[in-house]
């Protein structure tokens, strides 16, 4: 009988995970559902997903919530994956987890209800940081090294890395990519310039903590050199 993932060993594992959910539109259609139905069906899956990386130990994780982007789609699919991403991260403030929203909090895009989030909070014991990127784009995450608040304190490339908008997420080892794309859709461009990346055929509703567990399996077996 095969181990369930909790009793399964690794050699190595990603000391920080990104998660790009995509597919939810497409899982929707698939089911007779309008296309916004499939957002709702995504919140289960990460909240699973981040329980899993939990008790596995690995210390931080980061989700692809909506990009300023995604905005641009018809008003009543915005509206859902925007409840989405609130409900989410009310969720997750109930466990154990550092917990930071990142995306332009100046736009009307950007949910209120998850400006108290936009500081680092620490839930219970805090075991794992949790990042949640809400209406993100990474141009805005880069200009904020010029305009932001740390802007007058960028005087190398080090001040640079310190001053952008997602600051206080660190480098990605592992991204996993649901949905069958090919791209990072912008995801983080600094965190991700060395990151291995794992695409799964399936799509985000329909998670199971295999998928994940394979994922992991294939990362064992890469040679990280970080460019050296």
């Amino acid at each position: 009988m095969e181990c369930g993932p909790l009793k399964q060993t690794f050699r190595r594992l990603p000391q920080h995970v990104g998660i790009i959910p995509d597919g939810n539109r497409r899982w929707a259609e698939r089911h007779n559902l309008p296309k916004e139905a499939g957002y709702a069906y995504g919140i289960k899956p990460g909240l699973e997903l981040f329980k899993l990386c939990l008790e596995l130990g690995i210390p931080e994780l980061t989700y692809y919530g909506f990009t300023h982007d995604n905005t641009k789609r018809p008003t009543v699919q915005k509206e859902a994956f925007t409840q989405a991403c609130i409900e989410a991260v009310r969720l997750i403030s109930k466990y154990d987890a550092a917990l930071l929203v990142v995306g332009n909090y100046h736009s009307p895009a950007f949910p209120k209800e998850l400006l108290p989030y936009t500081v680092r909070r620490n839930f219970g014991r805090a075991r794992i940081k949790l990042n949640f990127l809400v209406n993100y784009d990474w141009q805005w995450d880069l200009f904020q090294a010029c305009v932001g608040e740390r802007a007058a304190a960028v005087g190398s490339s080090r001040d640079f890395r310190r001053a952008i908008g997602s600051a206080d997420v660190s480098r990605i080892d592992l991204i996993v990519r649901w949905g069958g794309r090919r791209r990072l859709s912008g995801l983080l461009p600094v965190q991700t310039i060395y990151s291995d990346m794992y695409v799964l055929d399936e799509l985000w509703p329909d998670y199971h903590p295999e998928q994940f567990i394979r994922a992991l399996r294939w990362y064992e077996q890469q040679d990280v050199t970080l460019g050296g």
